[in-house]
């Protein structure tokens, strides 16, 4: 009798999750993900009234979520999230920009969005490896980077710069921390809707911008990206490391 084989699971029943940035926009649909599949989440973003509410939210549905403030730019405060424990996983949504031609790039620019993009996203994966290897734990990091993390965009040097830089740094992580069995990754949109993208939409150029360069002929929806994280902090990704996922309707493509 032939056997079959079996399909791994996407169950994060008994899992523990953190997700930063998760009070709005793909952060939000990154702990949702993840809570609707059995995971508990500790949601942690800077601004506690919108936290509150989204882990409200969560909790009316029947998830196990709890919230932490969390400035991800303070080492220290990131750091003691993973002195109480390991997290089975760790997603990472936060993340800024300050769009504008590199020639008016200033030096407070550079800092302001570097700290965030790459120092702050450095640690947090650092930190959380660190908390599985002595809990003898495996476990998934995702980072939320950017189709810009693959291509160039207008007035995007300095965002490109970070999302590159991010790309290589899992790579290089994903290489050290595989014989524990900690897998990292990123997830890398294109333009998604959400409150923070909103003034780019409604920029006519810009819009006609994107509209061209996404094959599928439409920009993202939060939703689209919340499958490829669940698919990143489940078992069915366990042969998945050091790469990205592109979830680009085909931008990069050409």
């Amino acid at each position: 009798m032939t056997q079959l084989p079996r399909t791994p699971s996407f169950s994060l029943s008994g899992k523990t999750a953190l997700v930063t940035g998760a009070s709005s926009g793909i952060g939000l649909g990154c702990a949702v993900a993840l809570a609707e599949a059995g995971a508990h989440v500790v949601c942690a973003a800077r601004g506690a009234e919108r936290l509150n509410e989204a882990v409200s939210a969560l909790q009316a549905q029947g998830w196990s979520a709890e919230g932490r403030v969390l400035d991800q730019g303070d080492l220290t405060a990131l750091q003691g999230l993973f002195d109480a424990r390991a997290f089975d996983v760790v997603v990472n949504s936060a993340g800024t920009a300050r769009h504008g031609p590199a020639v008016e790039t200033t030096p407070e620019d550079f800092d302001a969005v570097t700290s965030v993009n790459l120092r702050s996203a450095y640690f947090l994966s650092a930190y959380a490896a660190k908390a599985l290897m002595a809990a003898g734990r495996p476990g998934s990091i995702i980072h939320i980077s950017s189709q810009m993390g693959h291509v160039g965009g207008i007035d995007r040097a300095l965002y490109c710069a970070t999302k590159h830089g991010l790309e290589g740094m899992v790579k290089a992580m994903a290489i050290e921390w595989g014989k524990q069995g900690i897998r990292i990754n990123t997830v890398c949109p294109t333009f998604i809707r959400t409150p923070l993208t909103q003034s780019t939409f409604d920029n006519p150029e810009r819009a006609a911008w994107i509209m061209d360069k996404i094959k599928l002929n439409r920009a993202g929806e939060v939703e689209d990206i919340m499958g490829a994280v669940l698919y990143l902090a489940s078992d069915a990704s366990g042969l998945v490391t050091g790469t990205s996922m592109l979830i680009d309707g085909g931008w990069t493509a050409d």
